[in-house]
């Protein structure tokens, strides 16, 4: 009697594995796979969740699209992330950073697989740089007097922050969801320099917001002309992918039918 039940049990252990395995496959089978992918990848007071409503606009278009879900412990972690995206994906990858996510994808965009780079309001720094060094030389972005720190030296946005200075083009009702859901960055993340400057090898599209209070405005312009970026230009806060996501896909799009 008991080996019939470790019998049963197995049937189904296998049959589960096989449901999980085809449930799976689900992604790989949709897009089309002889077009890029694209990789987005979030920034500091985020989650992957930040780029909900631009990820159905892609995805309306027959494209492949993954969320990286930074941990937000180093550059190195954030990078390793972005990379294991990069790698899972079937063929070329369009890859997009908001913000601290510019760093992450000027280290991670050095990989074989990736055909463009998309900076949405996006840091850009050069190897041998810090993120933390790239604002220095332009007035403080008033966003940063709204950062504070924890005891492990994590770093958060307040809620004034939040609603009045990273997207204060938004509803309170949505600042206040993005205020509880936001992922604290370690502050020495800002700190570690790059090793690698994926635009430099790689074709680049730079979304620059013009109401931004977290990156300089002047200070994003200056990047798109450095790293030689096609630029577009949206006055919107420092989240246009939730205050104005088509704009934001557009760019994206453009990227992706240029890609090769």
């Amino acid at each position: 009697m008991k080996t019939i039940q470790r019998f049963k049990l197995a049937a189904a252990a296998v049959a589960i594995g096989l449901s999980f395995s085809a449930v799976a496959a689900t992604p790989a089978a949709s897009g089309d796979a002889s077009r890029p992918s694209v990789v987005i990848v979030h920034g500091a007071f985020a989650d992957g969740s930040d780029w909900a409503k631009v990820i159905p606009l892609l995805q309306a278009k027959g494209l492949r699209v993954v969320a990286v879900q930074n941990p937000l412990s180093s550059l190195e972690d954030d990078v390793s992330a972005a990379k294991r995206a990069i790698d899972a994906q079937p063929g070329k990858v369009v890859l997009v950073g908001h913000s601290w996510g510019g760093s992450v994808i000027t280290e991670a965009g050095a990989n074989d697989k990736v055909a463009s780079l998309v900076y949405v309001a996006a840091f850009a720094p050069d190897v041998g740089q810090n993120t933390a060094e790239l604002g220095k030389d332009y007035p403080p972005a008033p966003g940063f007097a709204h950062i504070v720190p924890d005891a492990s030296g994590y770093l958060s946005l307040t809620k004034e922050g939040m609603t009045k200075h990273f997207a204060q083009d938004l509803p309170a009702s949505a600042t206040a969801v993005m205020t509880a859901t936001q992922g604290p960055i370690f502050g020495k993340s800002f700190e570690q320099k790059l090793t690698v400057a994926a635009w430099k090898t790689r074709p680049s599209w730079y979304l620059a917001t013009s109401a931004d209070h977290m990156i300089q405005p002047a200070l994003q312009l200056d990047m798109a002309k450095k790293i030689g970026a096609h630029l577009t230009r949206v006055n919107a806060s420092h989240v246009p992918q939730q205050s104005q996501p088509a704009k934001v896909a557009e760019v994206i799009l453009d990227a992706v039918r240029q890609s090769k």
